[in-house]
This record gives structure tokens, C-alpha cells and sequence, in this order.
């Protein structure tokens, strides 16, 4: 390809070469110094053999080196594999090896400690953005690479290895063909992008990790609409309604712990802050509180779009600024081309209003892991539906509605009981921040229910507080018989719990897990 994309960097690099492109911090860059220093890139790694089909692996936090690197794999027609920076050496090493990466790039401050996960790999760059050490390229010499021009093949294929609450983590190629024809592939896309055009100097702020879906998905739907990249380094609540302001911000994903963390900052602070550019909020990976999302409203205004999906199935429903009042515990309804099932134990189909396990099909359902075998009957069945392991049930007016996780439910006695109506009704006391709710081992009714608290910042409160709290909210089979205080609950970057953490100390050495 010797001509421009025309929703690429290259284009913007023509057209507006002298607008601010990607900032971070006190740096920036613009459109053209951002194609520049993709193509030195690009031409750096082509010359130590990298090209179309490789896969690199980005273990970096959202940062500038990101968006040039990103911009070059796109020159090269190579797959971005997102590696989370968390990740121990043994941890690393099994996504590295089991993804087959040929290239690495990270921003570790001791990479030294990071090399042991290079061993049995296919890896035969590595480069280090931060700090040199021994055996790795550093990220200033590639930037020597000649400027000749190079053209995107468009957005980069992602891979993204999902987090493994069950088992080694597993690698989806996301959004994949599922064998569809091109324009129910194109309506799907177009239905999920559900992209707000606010004005024509749009800003977008990413403070997502980057080896998630989402960060990825907003830079490049941002490259798409010649849009302003701000990226944060690490969330920080006071910060990013700074950054907010600073750089008039249009779009904005994030996650429901990070409005809570907003929500926690002093009256005056929040009050003094100025949020009023803001067009669009996307929220999703976690249930939203109803307390939580009517604040939301309320401080940024009419902008919410909720969306609901998984790293196999693409987005499955998005809930509209204008349904957000009046279905506020809903998931929205289904995008273009997306069916749903909700069956019950047995497998069959249940009707709306009845609650089940969600069964989905998409035109971008996989149909394996990366460098696995097909996906069984138990996950994929033989028409294409897959078993997402979440329970819920759509009304009859077709808003889909989620209630719990399979995985999660507790059968106490032989009830089942979902965690997530609890941690609701804990989340309304004014002391709690946020809530876990799991099973513990009960000798008498198999399991016990326990709850994890996480208090906002300078309150306080006890366990016999907060039980009486759940008395007229639950029913007595669901409260919880005890409550735990934690500084912090066990998240992941996403700020989903990790209630395997919870749960591990109390299922330890037991012969069942439930």
C-alpha cells in the first residue's frame, strides 16, 4: 500500500500534520511527529526481520512509546498481543509461550527480573522502553530507524488473554470473522462502535490498561475521528478530573471503582472540578451500582452508555443515555445481528422474565483460543451460541438484564443465592465503597454467606452495623452471617474482583470448591 488509510495515522499526518495528536503529562506529540516516529519504528523492527503476521507482545502502562509503537505494528501488519504489566515472570512466560510472540516490548523499571519469562519462547526481540538491560533493544535505538514512509494495514489484529479466574489464562483473537457475510459484519461493528461525535476538536482520555480491549478500542476509534489522545499513566481520581478540564475531554471508558474513587473526593473538590465537555461516558466490566450510576448522571450529565460483553463474544448490548433512567439496572438491548438465549440447568430455552444462564451468538464468536482446539459442546454449542457463564434475563420489551455469575452463586441449604443482590444492598450503607460477597464452607448448610467491605476514605463503621443494615434490605437465607474490613479489596486492572483470592484461604484442602 502506497497511499494513506483513510482512517489512519497517516491520513491525519497529511491533512492536519500540525494538530496535537497524543498527549501524556507534559509531552505530546502531533499527527505528523506521531507518523514519524511510527515509521523509525516500523523501519527499525522491519530491519531486525519483524513483519506482517508477528505478533508483539506490549507489557507497558498507558504512555506515549505505546501510541508509536502501536502506530508502527499497524505499518507492519503485526498482531498486538496486550500483556499485562502485573503479571509475575512465571505468569508472563505462559502467555508469552503459549501466544507464540515473536516480539516484546516493556516498560518494566527492572527488566533484568523480567528476562526468566523469555525461556521456551518463540521470542527474538525484545525491547525495553524504560531502563536498558542485557539482551534487550532499547526503545531509544529504534527510534534511529530511517523515516521512510510506511502505510497502515490497518487496525492492528489484538490479542487479548483473558484473566484467568479459572485454570491458565487462555488467548482470544478479538474480533474475529465468525463466517458472516461483509455487511452484517459492518452493521455489527457500526452498532458496536455506537461512536458520539461531539464537536470537531473531540478529546479522549484512556486511563484503561492497555492489555485490556478497551484501551486499544478507544485509541483507535480516536485515530479514526482525528480525535485528541490524552492518555493518564495510572488513574488518579483528583487528576483526571484535572485532565477533564484541562484538555476539554469529549470521551471517556472507565470503570465503576474509578467513579467510586471520584465520588469519595471532597464536596469542594468535586464542586470546583469542571466536567461539562464531557459527550460521552462509556462504563462496563463490572456491575454498576444504581446508587453509583445515579450519581454519575447527576455530576456528568446525560452521557452514560453502558455496555455489556466478553473477550469471546464482542459487545453483546449497550444501554443508551436515553434508557438509563428508565431501565437503570439494565444491560441494554442487544446490538445488530447479536442473539441471545437464556436457558435454564437443562439446557433449554427459558422465556423473558424467567432468570437463567445467557447463552450468546455474534458475528465475531470464537470458535477456539489461540493455539488451542475447538471450544467443546459445554462452551460452544453446535449453532454457534456460547456459554458465558453469566446469569440473567431479558424483559419483554428485549432489555437484557444480569444478575449474577454462574461461578459465584452460593447454595446454601439448597437455595441458591447470588452475591451480587447482597453486595448491592451493602453498597447502599453510606460507610461502604465497595462490597464482595462469597461462599465459605458450612458444615451444616454446605456453605455460609461472608461479606468484604471496603470503606470510603475517613469512614467508619462495624460488623454489627452493617449487618443490621442488610436486615430490612434481604431476606434472612441471603445476609450475610459475617463481614470482613479490607483496606482494599483484590482487584484486577479492569477493577474486577478477584474473589478467587477471596475465597482461597477458606476452600483450601477442601474436596469440593462449593
Amino acid at each position: 500500500m502506497n497511499q494513506p488509510n483513510p482512517m489512519s495515522i497517516e491520513r491525519w499526518a497529511i491533512e492536519r500534520p500540525d494538530e496535537v495528536a497524543v498527549v501524556e503529562g507534559e509531552s505530546s506529540v502531533t499527527w505528523a511527529e506521531l507518523d514519524d516516529l511510527a515509521n523509525r519504528v516500523a523501519n527499525a523492527l522491519k530491519a531486525r526481520g519483524v513483519g506482517e503476521g508477528d505478533i508483539v507482545a506490549m507489557r507497558t502502562r498507558p504512555r506515549l512509546e505505546w501510541a508509536v509503537i502501536a502506530g508502527a505494528i499497524a505499518k507492519l501488519g503485526c498482531a498486538m498481543l496486550g500483556l499485562n504489566f502485573r503479571l509475575t515472570a512465571d505468569e508472563s512466560q505462559h502467555v508469552i509461550t503459549d501466544s507464540g510472540a515473536t516480539v516484546l516490548v516493556c516498560d518494566d523499571e527492572d527488566p533484568a527480573a523480567f528476562v526468566s519469562s523469555f525461556t521456551g519462547s518463540a521470542l527474538r526481540i525484545a525491547v525495553s522502553i524504560e531502563t536498558p538491560a542485557a539482551g534487550l533493544v532499547s526503545y531509544a535505538d529504534l527510534l534511529q530507524g530511517n523515516a521512510d514512509k510506511l502505510y497502515s494495514k490497518g487496525d492492528p489484529r489484538l490479542i487479548i488473554y483473558t484473566s484467568g479466574t479459572t485454570g491458565r489464562p487462555k488467548g482470544v483473537v478479538m474480533n474475529q470473522d465468525a463466517g458472516v457475510d461483509a455487511q452484517t459484519l459492518r452493521e455489527f461493528h457500526q452498532g458496536r462502535e455506537g461512536y458520539v461525535r461531539c464537536s470537531d476538536r473531540d478529546a479522549t482520555l484512556i486511563n484503561m490498561p492497555f492489555h485490556h480491549a478497551a484501551g486499544p478500542a478507544q485509541f483507535w476509534a480516536s485515530v479514526h475521528h482525528h480525535n485528541k489522545i490524552v492518555l493518564q499513566r495510572r488513574f488518579n481520581p483528583e487528576e483526571t478530573l484535572q485532565l477533564i478540564a484541562k484538555h476539554r475531554i469529549s470521551h471517556w471508558t472507565a470503570v465503576p471503582t474509578m467513579f467510586k474513587r471520584i465520588h469519595a473526593l471532597p464536596a469542594a473538590t468535586l464542586e470546583q472540578a469542571d466536567v461539562s465537555s464531557i459527550g460521552q461516558i462509556r462504563i462496563g466490566t463490572a456491575p454498576v451500582p444504581l446508587e453509583l450510576k445515579h450519581w454519575i448522571l447527576d455530576y456528568f450529565g446525560e452521557v452514560l452508555h453502558e455496555v455489556y460483553g466478553a473477550s469471546e463474544v464482542g459487545l453483546v448490548s449497550l444501554l443508551l443515555p436515553e434508557m438509563q433512567r428508565t431501565r437503570p439496572a439494565s444491560s441494554g438491548r442487544l446490538l445488530p445481528h447479536v442473539q441471545l438465549q437464556v436457558r435454564d440447568a437443562d439446557g433449554n430455552a427459558l422465556p423473558a422474565g424467567q432468570t437463567g444462564e445467557l447463552w450468546v451468538k455474534t458475528p465475531v464468536v470464537i470458535r477456539s483460543y489461540l493455539n488451542a482446539p475447538p471450544l467443546d459442546p459445554d462452551t460452544l454449542d453446535a449453532t454457534g451460541f456460547f456459554r458465558t457463564g453469566d446469569v440473567g434475563y431479558m424483559d419483554d420489551e428485549g432489555y437484557l438484564f444480569i444478575t449474577d455469575r454462574v461461578k459465584d452463586m452460593i447454595i446454601s441449604g439448597g437455595v441458591n443465592i447470588y452475591p451480587a443482590e447482597i453486595e448491592a444492598a451493602l453498597q447502599k450503607h453510606p460507610a461502604v465503597l465497595d462490597a464482595a460477597v462469597i461462599g465459605i464452607p458450612d458444615d451444616e448448610f454446605g456453605e455460609q454467606v461472608l461479606a468484604f467491605c471496603e470503606l470510603k476514605p475517613g469512614q467508619r463503621t462495624d460488623e454489627a452495623t452493617l449487618l443490621a443494615h442488610c436486615v430490612p434490605l434481604l431476606a434472612s437465607y441471603k445476609r450475610p452471617r459475617r463481614v470482613e474490613f479490607m483496606e482494599e479489596l483484590p482487584r484486577n486492572p479492569m477493577g474486577k474482583l478477584l474473589k478467587r483470592d477471596l475465597r482461597e484461604p477458606y476452600w483450601k484442602n477442601k474436596e469440593r470448591q462449593v
